[in-house]
């Protein structure tokens, strides 16, 4: 109890007294997340991290989990020993967690992937997401479940896909664990080394808005793509 208790006042002491950027609810912010996970778990704190990347993963309900500023935030709490788990641990912890999350999704889309895909739009559920995959999918074929772990949304629905999609097994398993090692371990491990610097310490707020836009870039050029070719299908029609 006293080593969360010490560990949490540290990571207030790390995080910048300033409210965090408005991207959502203050329970989504990564830094806050984590500091509302050592409360609860203490010195099994990673363990917590570990089940929210598997949720946003490998369960269809965790696509709006801050994966990306998560692995980031807890490779800065690492390098700072606000988290009391060697980058060594921590990093191939993220990394099997999000191995899993995405076995699961594949799971997910073998087993029940038509019944799922195939029900109402709801606040949490959009045939939008599903569109979206599956045109990222069919474009980019195998190596979409690699590229796919670095976009949000996509990078929880692919595995689904690719299990409705019934995708080889093996070569599912191969483009898996190669997205994850460059995701988890990457992205970990760049926030452990940019946490050492002090600017970085006082302005986590800003690394993670870089770290978001980041993530959404490929999205962004997608969509802008997508608007160039249909501008052009509609001026080349007489």
């Amino acid at each position: 109890m006293t080593a969360s208790l010490t560990a949490l006042a540290a990571l207030n002491a790390v995080v910048p007294a300033a409210p965090m950027p408005a991207l959502g609810p203050k329970w989504l912010d990564a830094g806050e997340m984590i500091t509302q996970i050592v409360s609860w778990f203490g010195p099994w704190a990673i363990v917590g991290v570990m089940l929210v990347i598997f949720a946003e993963t490998g369960l269809l309900v965790g696509f709006f989990l801050p994966g990306d500023s998560l692995l980031f935030t807890l490779g800065l709490f690492v390098a700072t020993g606000d988290v009391g788990v060697h980058i060594w641990v921590s990093a191939p912890l993220m990394w099997l967690a999000a191995i899993i999350g995405n076995q699961t999704g594949y799971l997910i889309g073998r087993k029940a992937g038509p019944k799922i895909f195939n029900r109402p739009n709801s606040r949490l559920f959009k045939q939008e997401y599903v569109e979206r995959t599956s045109d990222f999918f069919e474009r980019h074929g195998g190596k979409a479940v690699t590229l796919a772990q670095f976009v949000p949304i996509v990078r929880t629905f692919t595995p689904v896909m690719a299990g409705v999609g019934r995708m080889h097994y093996r070569h599912f398993v191969i483009f898996n664990v190669i997205g994850a090692t460059f995701w988890a371990f990457g992205i970990t491990w760049l926030g452990y080394f940019l946490g050492s610097i002090e600017w970085i310490q006082k302005n986590i707020d800003v690394m993670i808005l870089v770290i978001v836009f980041v993530s959404v870039v490929p999205m962004i050029v997608h969509a802008l793509a997508e608007r160039r070719k249909k501008s052009g299908d509609g001026s080349a029609r007489p």
